[in-house]
């Protein structure tokens, strides 16, 4: 039997230096760019003034900054229970032996994560149009007409309606990843539960919850990172308004930097989203381990 033959350190090295160099200069490039055109005063143009810590005192007193940043995490939440929690439950129903051509499904869930931000904004824009809308239409078809309104101009409901779009887009994304994990568990250990009397719901929260937490954690991460810089599809619909009552980080960002041209502190405001972003996720993740030691215990 040939051994297999180990892979020179040169060749492992040159595979892994072209992805290496890409990510670097996809990430950390512009990462550290911001970082630097955060003090300075630049209204575009080549000139630029130093002016120190002058931005990052003005972003701790940004009252539309802390705003978008309540909106983001307004969206984090409503997004890791809508998009994660009804991607469980799919997920546990596709897997039951009663759903035939679980291949269809599978498809045909992960099908709107494939189509592009913009075009997800476009339809939803459609759905809740006024006129042609076909929530309106529905409606008015069972007798609620009092109930028809300019849907995105409804600045109690503003929040709730960009949300929706972003829950139907990415729950088949979610559903790929803990099936791929509800996959990975052994048949048997739901063969015998079955037997003992465990029910559907029993199985679910005593069986495979504590079997693919781990899995979840991930999905929570990539949830909150996700739409800790949701733009697209809000930026289609609403461009932040009415007023600010949709307004989100990224969104304030790409308005002081291109509406307004104060790219320095368009800057700073990103630098701003990647801390705030990462002390959400650590933030969770904290809390999530401190639950899961206190099941344990």
């Amino acid at each position: 039997m040939l051994q297999a033959i180990k892979p020179k350190k040169r060749v492992v090295f040159a595979y892994l230096a072209i992805p290496t160099i890409l990510f670097i200069f996809a990430v950390f490039v512009p990462l550290i760019t911001a970082l630097v055109n955060s003090f300075y005063e630049w209204k575009s143009g080549p000139n630029k003034t130093f002016n120190g810590l002058t931005n990052y005192i003005t972003l701790m007193h940004d009252s539309t900054f802390w705003l978008s940043f309540r909106h983001n995490l307004f969206l984090v939440a409503v997004c890791i229970i809508g998009q994660i929690g009804i991607a469980f439950i799919l997920v546990l129903m596709i897997n039951s032996r009663l759903v035939k051509l679980k291949g269809i499904h599978r498809t045909f869930g992960f099908f709107p994560s494939t189509i592009a931000a913009v075009s997800i904004g476009f339809i939803w824009k459609m759905v809740y149009d006024y006129n042609r809308g076909i929530l309106n239409w529905f409606l008015g078809v069972i007798g609620r007409e009092d109930l028809q309104q300019v849907w995105l101009s409804n600045e109690k409901l503003v929040m709730l309606l960009v949300a929706i779009p972003l829950v139907w887009q990415w729950i088949g994304y979610y559903m790929v990843i803990i099936l791929s994990a509800i996959s990975s568990i052994d048949t048997e250990i739901f063969e015998v539960a079955e037997l003992d009397g465990a029910n559907a719901v029993q199985r679910a929260i005593y069986i495979v919850l504590p079997l693919i937490k781990n899995t979840l954690l991930v999905c929570v991460t990539l949830c909150i990172a996700g739409n800790m810089k949701a733009f697209d599809n809000i930026y289609v619909m609403t461009s932040g308004g009415p007023g600010k009552a949709s307004m989100v980080m990224a969104m304030y960002g790409y308005n002081v930097s291109f509406a307004e041209n104060n790219l320095g502190y368009g800057s700073t405001i990103s630098v701003g989203i990647f801390v705030m972003s990462l002390l959400v996720i650590g933030g969770s993740q904290w809390i999530i381990g401190l639950l899961t030691k206190d099941k344990e215990a």
